[in-house]
This record gives C-alpha cells, sequence and structure tokens, in this order.
C-alpha cells in the first residue's frame, strides 16, 4: 500500500519512478489544498455541524494525514530511503491507519446515508453529539490496530536503486498470506460489500420518489463508490495475485515466480493509484456544489455539507396514499440550485 515498492525487468525502473512520482505528486498538489479546504470550511465556515458533517470532516483529515507524507515517499523513490527504519515503521504504520479511517468514515457515511433514506425517525440518534463521538473514537481506535498490525513486518531493503522503505519480513507464507487477507478482507472486500448495499437500496429509493431532482443527487453517491472502487479494487487484485504466488511455491514454482514477478510490478502502480482516493473526494463535493447560487465558493461547499446533513423539517413527508422519505440532503431552498444540476 506504499508507493515504493522494488520494480524489476519487467518494467525498467526509470519509468516506474516517473510514473509513481508523477501520480503521486499530483496527488499531493490537488490533495492538500482540497482537503485543507474542506476542513477549513466545516470548522471555519460552519456554527452547526450535524454528524454527517463531522465524518466528512474526519475523512479530510484522514485523507490529509496520508497526504502529508507523501514529500518523502516521492523522494524515497526517486532517489534512497534517508530516514532509517523507525521512521519507516512510523510513516506506513501512518498511511495504513489512516486509510483505514478513510474506509471506515466511509462506511459509517454510508451507514448515515441509508438509515436517513429508510429510517429518518432513528437516525435522529445520530444527533447526539456523545454519539457521533463515541462513533468516530471507535473509527480511529479501529483504524490504529489493524494499521499497527503492519509495525513489525514493515523493514527497509537494498535494491538496485538504493536503500528504500520497501520491504516486508514476514516469517513465513502463511504469515504474509494472513497478513493480505486481512488487509484485502478489511481494506476492501467488507467495506466495498457493505457501501454498494447501502448505495443501491438508497438509490432505488430515490429512483422511486417522485421528484426527479432526487435522481441527481443519486449521482453523487454512485460518485463516491465508484471512485473507491477504482482506486481500491488494483491494489487488493495484485494482493490476491501475491496470495496466489506464494500458495503454489510448492507445487507450481514456475507460475509462482511469474506470479511474483507481475505483482511486484503492479505494486508500484497499484500502491500509488490508492494515494490518489485520497485526493478525489474534494473534488468531488466541489463538483456536486458547482450550481449552488453564490459568488463564494466557500459558501457554495458549506450549504452542500448543510443539504447533506439530516433535517428535522425535511426527513419525512406523508401525503394520502403514499410515504415518500425525502433525502435529507435535498432540503434546498428554491433558487439555491440542483445539487448536480
Amino acid at each position: 500500500m506504499d508507493p515504493s515498492e522494488e520494480s524489476n525487468d519487467l518494467l525498467p525502473l526509470s519509468i516506474a519512478r516517473h510514473l509513481v512520482c508523477t501520480v503521486l505528486s499530483l496527488s499531493f498538489i490537488v490533495g492538500i489544498p482540497g482537503n485543507s479546504f474542506v476542513i477549513w470550511t466545516i470548522c471555519g465556515r460552519m456554527a452547526q455541524r450535524p454528524p454527517t458533517v463531522m465524518l466528512i470532516l474526519h475523512l479530510a483529515i484522514a485523507d490529509l494525514l496520508v497526504l502529508v507524507t507523501l514529500p518523502i515517499w516521492i523522494y524515497s523513490f526517486a532517489n534512497t530511503w534517508l530516514f532509517g527504519l523507525v521512521a519507516c515503521k512510523a510513516l506506513t504504520f501512518v498511511v495504513y491507519f489512516s486509510m483505514y479511517a478513510s474506509i471506515f468514515l466511509i462506511m459509517a457515511l454510508s451507514f448515515e446515508r441509508f438509515m436517513a433514506v429508510f429510517y429518518p425517525f432513528a437516525v435522529q440518534c445520530w444527533k447526539k453529539k456523545m454519539t457521533t463521538r463515541m462513533l468516530v473514537f471507535a473509527i480511529w481506535f479501529l483504524a490504529i490496530a489493524f494499521g499497527a498490525v503492519i509495525i513489525p513486518f514493515r523493514e527497509t531493503n537494498n535494491t538496485e536503486a538504493g536503500l528504500q522503505c520497501a520491504d516486508f519480513s514476514y516469517d513465513s507464507n502463511a504469515q504474509m498470506i494472513a497478513c493480505l487477507l486481512l488487509e484485502t478482507l478489511v481494506g476492501f472486500v467488507v467495506p466495498f460489500a457493505f457501501i454498494s448495499i447501502c448505495y443501491v437500496l438508497v438509490g432505488r429509493r430515490i429512483r422511486n420518489m417522485t421528484s426527479p431532482s432526487k435522481q441527481r443527487s443519486a449521482k453523487l453517491i454512485a460518485s463516491i463508490v465508484v471512485a473507491f472502487c477504482l482506486c481500491w479494487l488494483p491494489h487488493h487484485i495484485f494482493n490476491l495475485i501475491s496470495i496466489a504466488s506464494a500458495l503454489m511455491e510448492e507445487s507450481y514454482p514456475g507460475t509462482s515466480e511469474a506470479l511474483e514477478k507481475i505483482s511486484a510490478v503492479g505494486a508500484n502502480i497499484t500502491g500509488s493509484l490508492v494515494f490518489v482516493s485520497s485526493c478525489i473526494n474534494p473534488l468531488l463535493y466541489a463538483f456536486a456544489a458547482r450550481n449552488f447560487q453564490s459568488s463564494v465558493r466557500f459558501t457554495r461547499l458549506s450549504r452542500l455539507f448543510e443539504q447533506m446533513s439530516p433535517s428535522e423539517r425535511t426527513e419525512t413527508q406523508e401525503t394520502v396514499g403514499r410515504f415518500e422519505v425525502v433525502a435529507p440532503w435535498r432540503n434546498i431552498d428554491p433558487g439555491q440550485g440542483d445539487v448536480w444540476g
């Protein structure tokens, strides 16, 4: 999950370096100001910060923690690792626990969207500050716990490019398989299944509503899911290839070696692609807020966050012979513009 995996003869080292460094640099350039702007908007421009907004705030913080480590990774990949074993373990831990936090926060947002649409009265418990604080604490605690798993195995190693913070030292193939399976199940399979189920159900409910504009709101939901999948799926596919290589090492050594080389190549590209996920969310927010009528960008963004928060006034609507749940992010005054235009 880091950008400094060793390249090999299937992909020239110079090409791998340039490609990975370019992707990581763009992620840093876009993600740092984007997530900082989200944090500043929520903390500095919003007097009321409902649970949904607090989850978005912590998501931006988690993404920012990942992105601030990028200059060191970029320098290391372009040159050599100069910061010692302790820094190697510490920075890898920061990257892992921040990325787990991002995933868990997206899951919490997905569940909140589901509850707000299907059980709008029950979602009132989210408005209690203690409930939100406990949820956020649990998310960060679990993220740190899962991130800490990688610390004992992270090592520096000498490569053709010099010393790199790029090696995982496992005692056995079984240990490696267990760690990779844990990362893939907790970091992708379970979260993606959970997010997909929530958003498919929400999307169907929104589609059945009488207001066509609610279908446009579903685009934001779909974009978050697609971005999550595109950024994380390749990395975990190569995790599975590494697992297959380890399982075939004794029975099919030739196939195992070929898979290991493929995995080593993919680790360069997919490892850097994972960092892209930390800079995408602010772009989605900005795109979704583009049609709110305001000459000031942060006002548009704060309005978007306000519309994404459950409102007592608009959580349900009952009409004769029909029950319609109004999506909480659609509490938009006339003239404010549609979320997606």
